[in-house]
């Protein structure tokens, strides 16, 4: 990979591979472990009749995940300690795991007592060593951003009430603030403890199974054999097969190491631009987050805080991910019309029986954890019960099957994904702390919403953008909009009278298109090291190929139906109309339109407009929908008319000559 994208892939990569033999069992001991304990948990499991206590549950995660970030995840992404594992970091391992077992011996105590400051000098000690561990597990994994961001907020509670006006707060002392973080509910045990112990440990179980399984293969296989012979077909295998891919996965830059490495080389090889191919799949992965059925977990996390089932969050994505998808699917056609690309030769290209014939498993096993969790409401039991399914069913093939050597394979892959959220979340403690012990932020917000006014919706919202896009810029869409939804939201729905549910969807939106929107673009610059592109050059392709997803959270804002909060009937024709307009928008972004050909400048520009106000779903008693439809298509109708006029009277004169 180009050294462009190193530190935007230092998530992405780890050392256990390079492990000593003795250490590799070691880590799958802990990853054993730790997955056994939340099935225990999960699933209320008793010992003599009596439960795991939550907040043992979650110290002896962290003891068998967190102590596993400084075996497999390097000081430095450099080829010595990626090779080699320094002493120092089985040091770090050794007391992090100590020290989470003693803090596990002492739940009961701490579930009893207030232990913020920390009642004796060993509590003190293993508090502040692992206060100090996890702003370095963040660092090693997500990089210098997220520790600085956590280190500003996390400490604010120190100096809270010096600070002026609405940043005024309540101060804590130092040994408040490490008890706080690792013995309070507001720290490590609480909303870190429960989004991964409770709600995603069993998606990232699952996700691991599938991995190792091969599971990529078969969606890249099944979007080859549906798109790969159209014009532009890998492009279009790109944007289906990471769309699938990335709702599973819930990384972007996952998915696009994943996918890319098979995508963006064929995108090259039938005439996409390096620059353009890497945007393609950065654009198309960045977008499985926001995609049913699994949406990355995310959907899971959004309904525990908007209070509704999980069927009601993957509902109302469907049209926007829908929408976001044809946008995509729209242009990259209209690139390959446009510069004469083919498609794949037939030789290249699986039949669509023998790709699912292979790959039935994974169909079979997704229906079976969609139904789970929709019509059985396992909630996070479901993933664990669909990784025993396809566990059972790999015996069915060949290839599949799972050996010995694929289990332990399949065990690190869980083990991996599980460390990595694990060592991610560990700051966020102290983020939380940060910005919910002092007050500030919940002042700061509502005194923000005053100044705009809190009638003038649109302001409101444009700042919530802001927001999102710097919080985004941490990258791992995940962490922060966690700490957006449990702080910002709330103020938004009352200043506004929004829907709780579209507001959520609306933030998250603008979290993940933060990785490939300049100046930062993490995911964007990861798929240019694999396009081996100017990673600037990639990222403003990349935003242009997404623009659907920079308006339409507007769009179900303004009206709930998009999201299925309204009557069905409305629900479908402002589907319609976003469909037709979006396939107007795309044609004028890119510069061609099925049945018009090439496209001037002006009437680009003009079908831009079109396009969008045809999508429009009205706002207020003045733009309503209908009106905006009318201009919009007003306007693609004339320049529509005017292109072929002028291309027919074009050919006339040739013809004539």
């Amino acid at each position: 990979m180009a050294s462009t994208s190193d530190q935007s892939t230092r998530a992405e990569v780890n050392r256990y591979e390079n492990l000593p033999k003795f250490l590799k069992v070691v880590c799958l001991v802990l990853f054993t472990v730790g997955i056994g304990l939340s099935v225990f948990y999960l699933f209320g499991f008793t010992i003599q009749g009596h439960v795991l206590l939550t907040q043992m549950y979650y110290y002896l995660l962290y003891a068998c995940f967190a102590s596993a970030v400084f075996l497999i995840m390097p000081l430095r992404r450099t080829g010595r300690h990626m090779t080699k594992i320094p002493w120092y970091d089985l040091v770090l391992a050794a007391v992090v795991f100590g020290s989470c077992i003693y803090f596990a011996t002492q739940a009961w105590s701490i579930l009893r007592t207030n232990w913020a400051p920390p009642p004796t000098m060993t509590a003190t000690v293993l508090a502040s060593i692992m206060f100090l561990v996890a702003l370095e597990t963040g660092r090693r994994i997500a990089g210098l951003p997220l520790l600085i961001i956590c280190v500003i907020f996390g400490t604010y509670v120190l100096f809270a009430e010096h600070m002026p006006g609405v940043l005024f707060g309540k101060s804590f002392s130092l040994p408040q603030l490490i008890g706080f973080f690792t013995y309070g509910g507001d720290g490590i045990l609480g909303l870190p403890g429960r989004i991964i112990g409770t709600i995603l440990i069993g998606f990232l179980v699952f996700a691991g199974m599938l991995i190792a399984m091969g599971g990529g293969r078969f969606f890249i296989n099944f979007a080859l054999a549906a798109f790969g012979r159209f014009r532009g077909g890998p492009a279009k295998v790109a944007v289906v097969a990471s769309g699938f891919f990335g709702s599973l996965t819930g990384s972007p830059m996952t998915n696009v190491v994943g996918t890319g490495s098979f995508t963006i080389p064929a995108m090259k090889r039938t005439g996409y631009p390096a620059h353009y191919a890497g945007a393609i799949e950065a654009a198309a992965s960045t977008g499985g987050m926001i995609m049913p059925p699994i949406m990355g977990t995310v959907a899971f996390i959004m309904a525990d805080f908007v209070g509704v089932p999980y069927a009601t969050v993957i509902v109302a994505a469907c049209i926007p991910a829908l929408l976001y998808y044809w946008g995509l699917l729209v242009q990259v056609d209209a690139y390959a019309a446009r510069t004469g690309l083919k498609g794949l030769p037939r030789e290249k290209i699986p039949s669509l029986w023998s790709a699912l014939k292979e790959g039935w498993i994974y169909i079979v096993v997704l229906a079976f954890l969609v139904l789970g969790l929709i019509y059985f409401r396992w909630g996070a039991k479901a993933p664990f019960y669909a990784t025993g399914l396809m566990f059972l069913l790999s015996f069915t093939n060949r290839e599949t099957m799972m050996t010995p050597r694929k289990f332990i394979a399949a065990l690190a892959s869980m083990g991996n994904l599980i460390t990595f959220i694990i060592g991610i979340m560990l700051p966020i403690g102290l983020l939380m702390i940060g910005i919910s012990k002092p007050g500030w932020l919940t002042a700061l917000v509502a005194e923000i919403i005053t100044l705009t006014g809190a009638t003038d919706v649109v302001v409101v919202l444009l700042i919530a953008v802001a927001v999102s896009y710097v919080f985004g810029m941490v990258g791992l869409a995940i962490v922060p909009y966690i700490v957006l939804a449990a702080t910002v939201v709330p103020q938004l729905v009352a200043a506004t009278g929004l829907d709780l549910l579209a507001l959520h969807l609306f933030l998250f939106c603008y979290l993940i298109i933060a990785g490939i929107t300049p100046p930062v673009a993490t995911t964007a610059f990861v798929a240019a090291g694999l396009a081996g592109s100017p990673p600037m050059k990639t990222a403003w392709t990349a935003s242009r190929l997404a623009i659907v997803v920079y308006f339409i959270p507007f769009f179900f804002v303004f009206n709930e139906a998009l999201i299925f909060q309204g009557s069905i009937v409305e629900t479908v024709y402002l589907f319609v109309l976003c469909l037709l307009g979006i396939t107007i928008l795309a044609g004028g972004v890119e510069g061609y339109l099925v049945k018009v050909g090439r496209l001037d400048w002006w009437a680009r520009v003009l079908l831009v407009l079109g396009g969008f106000l045809i999508a429009f779903p009205g706002y207020g008693q003045i733009l309503t929908w209908w009106m905006t439809s009318i201009i919009g298509a007003a306007i693609a109708a004339l320049v529509i008319a005017m292109m072929r006029i002028r291309r027919k009277t074009m050919t006339e004169k040739l013809q004539t000559v």
